[in-house]
């Protein structure tokens, strides 16, 4: 829970000062109307989706099971720019705010003023460092942060809820303001449920907290299919962060602004981005209010290192697999690299501003939480589940209001989200053209009756004559074998014949099985693969590694347009199968003498 809570929790920082600047004196019911969309929303999403993706690939996983092929691959590309954007604008918002907990402390020195942009790039430039040399999951440390952070914040909040009782009127004048401004209880709701999206940042960390699943040990009982002790852990830790965060919320938004002058929350006002923080040295000192800057300051930047290793985790698990990322994005050190200067043009972009921010922030989550609910809406409808297929497509519509208000009121954050969006879709684009030779099987497997007829093939040679296997009927096979009798000059029967069916094309990894079948008195192997091309080189040079043999493949020439069958190389699998087999061969084996023969006619 406190792995998720460096995120989750975190946003107590500067949650209830952005809440006052967006609301006003509508903050708390606003903040009110966000508890009960968690409660009743977010958390029975996320619940839902602890069930159905228990390894902790979370919704986007769900997503690209449910929507196969190119039309998956593209909501993944997508929903990766919006991750992107959630992720990247959390290590800069926290650090930010990180910065502003510095600054405006009492002790710090007065050189830092004026430098939020300066100290937060260094911050995130040695959040870039750690992981540069290594980072692994400090879960004690999150553990330590997490437990004196709310601490330090159930400390700050009794004292003012104390405050609050023993000085009446500061609620008075709240209700006073309130009421004077918005004189219709009917109005004040409605003003509550059109600021509420403002408020959306307090709805992060529910990715995160599904992200985490591996770490939860589960009951002995649990296996890799059916975890269900790591499911119900995932559930429990789920609704604990949501219950915590629910009190924390509502009753930092009431003693926040009620006992801050409104013009404190402003640009350049001493609560600006830290309100929790001006009640520490408010009314607790500059001592305590000092510990609750530094705890603050390592939770905040604790948080970008949270985020920082969510991106190392997704980026990874998705686009090298698509062939969508050059293979060095495996690697964590140039990952790191590029993720820290994109948060340090974001970081000028914004001038380290944290409320300027807060709209990339909102969008991103919401546009994941609104995922998550669209995508456990069709498992249950699939599934004839109708109560829950109404009850989540709700979900689903508050969560797509909020959005979408969220954009209209600040569209900057679908800006960054956009950009990050082209920029996935254009790497991709071109990472999947520049990589498209290579060879895509991660394993070859022959089957008894494959390797049986391999071993019955002369030796030294293993003849395969590559058919499509739209058409399996004897006389095709017939036809087949004649036209490389004419064409190719063989010089026997004892030929092999060939097939790949291609299954998805926008696929690019995958396992190869190559099984043996007999149709019609002919020998044939068959294999499932994203590409014929790339498929065959695979075999074609185990058959050459593994079994020390000399493959020879007869293509026919494809026909049409050479361009036209490259484009469905590209992106449906074949189209230009019998050049493209070399390419790939050549590219992978730099030994002429040991390529397999590849034969057009």
């Amino acid at each position: 829970m406190c792995l998720t809570g460096v995120d989750y929790f975190s946003t107590l920082g500067y949650q209830p000062a952005i809440a006052a600047l967006a609301a006003g004196a509508v903050a708390p019911i606003a903040t009110i109307v966000l508890v009960l969309v968690t409660l009743f929303g977010a958390l029975p999403v996320y619940r839902r989706v602890a069930r159905e993706s228990p390894h902790g690939t979370g919704s986007i996983a769900m997503l690209a099971k449910l929507l196969p092929r190119w039309r998956g691959k593209l909501v993944v590309l997508v929903l990766l720019g919006f991750a992107g954007t959630d992720f990247i604008i959390t290590m800069t918002l926290s650090t930010a705010d990180a910065t502003a907990h510095l600054i405006e402390n009492p002790f710090a020195p007065a050189a830092l003023d004026g430098q939020q942009v300066l100290v937060t790039l260094l911050l995130l430039a040695a959040l870039g460092a750690v992981f540069l040399r290594g980072f692994r999951e400090a879960i004690r440390l999150a553990t330590v942060l997490v437990a004196v952070f709310l601490a330090l914040n159930l400390v700050v909040l009794v004292v003012a809820i104390g405050q609050l009782m023993t000085h009446p009127m500061f609620v008075g004048d709240w209700w006073r303001t309130l009421t004077t401004q918005h004189g219709d209880p009917l109005l004040v709701i409605a003003m509550a449920l059109l600021v509420f999206p403002k408020l959306a940042l307090g709805l992060s960390g529910f990715e995160t907290g599904v992200a985490v699943m591996p770490q939860i040990r589960g009951e002995a009982s649990d296996t890799e299919g059916r975890p269900d002790g790591r499911i119900r852990g995932a559930r429990r830790l789920l609704t604990t962060s949501a219950l915590i965060m629910s009190g924390f919320l509502i009753t930092s938004s009431v003693t926040t602004v009620a006992l801050i002058p409104a013009r404190e929350f402003e640009e350049g006002g001493s609560a600006n981005g830290r309100a929790l923080a001006y009640l520490a040295h408010a009314y607790l000192g500059e001592g305590f209010g000092t510990l609750y800057d530094v705890v603050t300051i390592a939770i905040l930047w604790f948080a970008g290192a949270s985020a920082m290793a969510g991106l190392l985790n997704i980026v990874p698990r998705y686009l090298p697999h698509y062939g969508m990322a050059p293979a060095w994005t495996r690697a964590t050190r140039p990952l790191v690299l590029v993720f820290t200067l994109t948060a340090a043009v974001i970081t000028l972009i914004f001038r380290a501003d944290v409320n300027a921010q807060g709209g990339a922030y909102a969008t991103g989550v919401l546009v994941l939480i609104t995922s998550a609910a669209f995508a456990v809406t069709l498992v249950a409808r699939r599934r004839r589940e109708r109560a829950a297929t109404i009850g989540f497509g709700a979900i689903t519509a508050i969560f797509l209001y909020t959005t979408v208000a969220n954009i209209v009121e600040r569209p900057d954050g679908m800006k960054i989200a956009l950009c990050f969006i082209v920029g996935i879709v254009g790497v991709s684009f071109v990472s999947r053209v520049a990589r498209s030779t290579e060879l895509r099987a991660t394993s070859v497997r022959f089957d008894d009756a494959a390797v049986a007829f391999v071993d019955a093939c002369p030796p030294g040679a293993v003849r395969l004559i590559a058919h499509t296997p739209d058409d399996v009927s004897a006389r095709r096979y017939r036809e087949k074998l004649a036209h490389a009798r004419t064409a190719h000059g063989l010089p026997d029967d004892r030929v092999l014949f060939i097939e790949i069916e291609v299954d998805d094309s926008s696929d690019f990894e995958n396992e190869l099985l190559v099984r043996g079948v007999e149709r019609h008195g002919f020998h044939v192997l068959t294999a499932q693969a994203s590409s014929v091309s790339n498929a065959l080189a695979a075999i074609a040079l185990y058959l050459s590694r593994e079994v020390r043999c000399t493959p020879h493949v007869y293509f026919r020439w494809t026909e049409g347009h050479p361009l036209h069958n490259l484009i469905r190389y590209l992106f449906l699998g074949d189209g230009e199968i019998a050049p493209m087999t070399r390419e790939v061969i050549r590219e992978a084996e730099g030994d002429v003498t040991e390529r397999p023969w590849v034969h057009a006619a």
